[in-house]
């Protein structure tokens, strides 16, 4: 569900503003009735919005859906090498998905996929939180927490990347939260939230201070959370879910530059609508003005046929009394 302003706004060249003067100047119907309130929820899909009779609808809409990757599986569309891929468990509908963004091959937990390239790229160079449960082997150090919080910057990451990568040096930003769930001699464990999704990139932190990452499961991706969805299966997004990937999507693409060429467009638009207006009703103003002179003239005419029509019946008359 959606405000009806907002709704207006995101799928129309209205403002917000503009939105909000629309419903409250009574132009705005929903399902054939006059709506007052902006705040007013609607269902983006199955609501039938009119303003000044004209439908405002998703024009784009897009699909994101939650898969929760297995071990042993690649993101990729094909594998020369005929392992398995995310698409061999994917329903069909789904093959021309793309993922926003890769877990490699012995990771899994939660990937996103969409049919919409745009959204794909920007989710996938965003700053969204990325949250993590990582099992590695040995325990956690104080060098490995200072590098979370502070970040650090590596010439050398090789370790712990795939050996067909041509990443060679790697800047890790400091980690956005890290919680240490066990630190013990063998193995320990921990949560950690990063805001980058580069190459390997938990792997080849963890490599640096000599430590392989035994398990890495992805939770969630910008607040997009795993939960308990099953190995291997897919949901659509809850409502709440595509409302925040849209407005984080509208955040990035929609710039003040962009809002101010909408406004500037639609000004123009609404000048050149008065004025071809204001054309329209002169030239009606001139028809009617020539048909009121056809009608003086026709008037006339009809005057002067009467006048002629009566001499002739004075002189016919005229002509008779003669006799």
């Amino acid at each position: 569900m959606m405000r009806l302003n907002k709704f207006i706004a995101h799928y129309s060249t209205y403002s917000r503003r503009e939105a909000d003067k629309a419903v409250l100047d009574g132009v705005v119907k929903i399902g054939g009735k006059i709506e007052n309130n902006p705040a007013t929820q609607v269902d983006e899909k199955y609501a039938e919005v009119y303003v000044h009779g004209k439908k405002v609808s998703p024009k784009d809409i897009i699909t994101v859906i939650a898969y929760n990757k297995k071990k042993g599986e690649l993101v990729t569309k094909k594998d020369p090498r005929g392992r398995k891929i995310i698409y061999d468990t994917l329903d069909y509908k789904f093959r021309h998905f793309i993922p926003i963004g890769r877990l490699d091959y012995a990771t899994e937990g939660l990937l996103l996929l969409t049919d919409s390239s745009v959204v794909a790229t920007i989710l996938m160079n965003s700053d969204l939180e990325r949250v993590y449960k990582i099992k590695i082997k040995g325990r956690i150090t104080e060098a490995m927490e200072e590098a979370m919080k502070k970040g650090m910057t590596l010439e050398d990451a090789s370790a712990g990347a795939h050996s067909h990568s041509e990443v060679t040096s790697m800047t890790f930003a400091p980690f956005s939260a890290y919680t240490i769930l066990k630190n013990a001699d063998n193995y320990s464990t921990l949560k950690v939230g990063i805001t980058e999704g580069q190459n390997r990139e938990l792997r080849r932190f963890f490599a640096h201070f000599g430590t392989e990452v035994a398990d890495l499961k992805r939770l969630s991706y910008g607040g997009i959370d795993l939960n308990n969805l099953p190995d291997g299966k897919s949901r659509y997004l809850t409502r709440s879910e595509y409302t925040s990937v849209r407005d984080y999507v509208d955040s990035v693409t929609k710039t003040d530059a962009q809002r101010e060429n909408f406004k500037k467009r639609k000004e123009e638009k609404a000048e050149k609508e008065k004025t071809q207006l204001e054309e329209d009703k002169a030239k009606l103003l001139a028809m009617e003005d020539d048909k009121d002179k056809r009608k003086r003239i026709q008037k006339a005419k009809d005057k002067i046929q009467g006048v002629l029509k009566a001499d002739k019946s004075w002189d016919d008359y005229l002509d008779d009394s003669s006799d």
